[in-house]
């Protein structure tokens, strides 16, 4: 089969940010400085892959992607919060994300900080407020919000991102550490937007079960893929890109070397294909998804 991801990612990309554009239209009487800056990073031109993620596992499982597509927009909310405050001063301190200046230097810092906040917690309102309008169950309400919670919680980014500042003073940083932080840091919502799309859709526990370690697996392949497009492709990422170098951060790269870190994207990437293997279901969309995870350019 000829599967052409790069045409489903964007056909998926579409359909996220066309609701997305719905749920935070302007022209309200509503409208303030504060929705401005939250637009202004949410519906900036992003890569949409955790929702997209969402959406194809949904799609895997035979799920209503109606259904899922709040979903999927709360994720992207979640994920844009931690860009927003991982690029504060107080944490990354970056000057460009997505193309476009970051939020703090646009709005301010007290702006950008609240705009994060207003993000993460209006993402469980749009799941609950258009859960119910969709159907969903209560049940399934209840652990999409204790899924995502905990990937962007104590349990998940946020000790990851504390994890990601402590490594900037060690310099004996190994890969055993690199795994933990980026499972938690990255991994966690990329695992979390692949599980919510199966649970959407009523996946077993069985099928979660594996779901969740193929989405390990290409968490941390996407990782490392950043750390090397970071190195090489400074300044077309739509991000500071040579960051990680200018700072002297701890990366796959730094800790591994080129080849070893592009190996290893190749051994996960295996990795998730085995783990979909045990799914008895058609995992051409995920398994494409990984793939392509994996080699993108950007």
């Amino acid at each position: 089969m000829n599967f052409q991801i790069d045409k489903y990612i964007s056909k998926k990309r579409a359909v996220v940010e066309k609701r997305l554009e719905k749920f935070f239209r302007t022209g309200n009487k509503r409208q303030s400085f504060l929705k401005d800056s939250i637009r202004y990073s949410l519906l900036a031109k992003g890569k949409r892959l955790r929702p997209v993620l969402c959406l194809a596992s949904c799609e895997t499982f035979n799920g209503n992607l109606s259904q899922a597509l709040p979903v999927a927009c709360a994720i992207e909310m979640i994920h844009t919060y931690s860009l927003i405050h991982d690029d504060l001063p107080s944490m990354d301190d970056d000057n460009l994300r997505r193309g476009v200046p970051t939020n703090h230097k646009v709005y301010g810092e007290s702006t950008a900080i609240l705009a994060g906040d207003a993000l993460l917690t209006d993402s469980f309102n749009l799941i609950v407020k258009e859960g119910i309008k969709k159907n969903i169950s209560t049940d399934i309400i209840c652990e999409l919000i204790v899924l995502l919670s905990t990937a962007a919680g104590s349990d998940g980014m946020v000790e990851g991102q504390v994890l990601d500042l402590e490594s900037d003073t060690n310099k004996n940083v190994t890969v055993a550490d690199l795994k933990k932080l980026h499972l938690l840091k990255t991994g966690a919502l990329i695992s979390a937007s692949a599980v919510a799309g199966a649970i959407v859709a009523g996946a077993k526990n069985d099928e979660i079960k594996n779901l969740k370690k193929f989405s390990d697996s290409i968490g941390l392949a996407f990782q490392i893929k950043d750390d090397l497009i970071d190195d090489n492709e400074a300044g077309k990422t739509g991000k500071s890109g040579g960051s990680d170098r200018k700072n002297n951060k701890s990366t796959y790269l730094t800790v591994l070397g080129k080849k070893k870190s592009l190996s290893l994207i190749e051994d996960l990437t295996k990795k998730s294909n085995y783990y979909l293997d045990r799914i008895d279901r058609n995992t051409t969309i995920l398994k494409n998804l990984a793939d392509y995870l994996g080699k993108r350019k950007r």
